[in-house]
Order: C-alpha cells, then sequence, then structure tokens
C-alpha cells in the first residue's frame, strides 16, 4: 500500500479519507495548512510510538473503543478496534483520517469518490454513523470534548 495516495474507506463510524500524506487530506477538504488530523493506529504500540499515554488513563485509552483522545503533546490518536477497518488499517500501521465530506457539509458519496487515489469497498457499503467521542487527557483530569 503506498502511504502517500488517498484512501475512501469506512472506518468505525463514518466513510473516511485515509491517508499518511496530510498535504493530500487538506487539499481534498479545503482545509487550512495548520489545522491537524485525527491519527488513526492499529495498536497500543503504535501508539507508544506517538506519545506517552500517562499512567492515571492507560486502562481508559486500552478498553476504549469509538473513542479519540487529544493529548497534552497536541495528538489527537485513537486506537482502532473495528475489525473491519482494522484490517486495512494494519497495512498502513497509522494513518491521518478525517471524514470523507467537504468541510462543513454532510457525506456525499460523488464527492468522495471522485476526490480519492483508491476505494476501499466492504460489504457494508459506506455510511456514517454516530461520531465517536473525543477526550482531552490533562495532567490531573480528563474532559470530554465531544
Amino acid at each position: 500500500m503506498n502511504p502517500d495516495l488517498v484512501y475512501l474507506a469506512q472506518t468505525e463510524t463514518t466513510a473516511g479519507f485515509i491517508s499518511q500524506n496530510a498535504d493530500a487530506l487538506s487539499r481534498i477538504k479545503n482545509r487550512p495548512q495548520g489545522k491537524s488530523f485525527l491519527i488513526s493506529v492499529d495498536s497500543l504500540a503504535t501508539l507508544r510510538s506517538f506519545t506517552r499515554v500517562a499512567k492515571a488513563y492507560k486502562n481508559r485509552v486500552r478498553r476504549a473503543s469509538k473513542t479519540t483522545f487529544a493529548y497534552q503533546c497536541g495528538l489527537a490518536i485513537r486506537v482502532v478496534k473495528d475489525e473491519a477497518h482494522l484490517q486495512f488499517l494494519k497495512k498502513l500501521k497509522w494513518s491521518y483520517s478525517t471524514s470523507s465530506n467537504p468541510s462543513g457539509k454532510g457525506f456525499n458519496e460523488a464527492f468522495a469518490e471522485e476526490k480519492a487515489d483508491v476505494i476501499v469497498y466492504t460489504q457494508k457499503g459506506f455510511f456514517e454513523d454516530k461520531p465517536s467521542s473525543i477526550y482531552k487527557l490533562g495532567k490531573v483530569k480528563m474532559r470530554k470534548l465531544r
């Protein structure tokens, strides 16, 4: 798999653009260059290569599903548990992930298929589900962002 290509795939919660190339994702979504993307990782070992998880939060991070954690280093990372998405993600180890819709708008399959370099079809097809929860992990306490 080429990490520079933009893939359209069904993630845990929505149809999304997946790539290790943040610039390509920014161009597709017409986002400002400084705005960061969520990072999806295939395992806790890969998570440890990005950041340290404070001892107080280790169990919560390990057990959480469909949950993204914003760490003090400024990264927002989700450990993927969904088997179908995990099977795809294991080939890349990690990737930037964003919804496959124009910024500020709902899912549009025609837009998504036009902008992606590679389309990954599954038996489920593409759908939008409830968005993932996002928690900011602080030194002392955790705060729910979404």
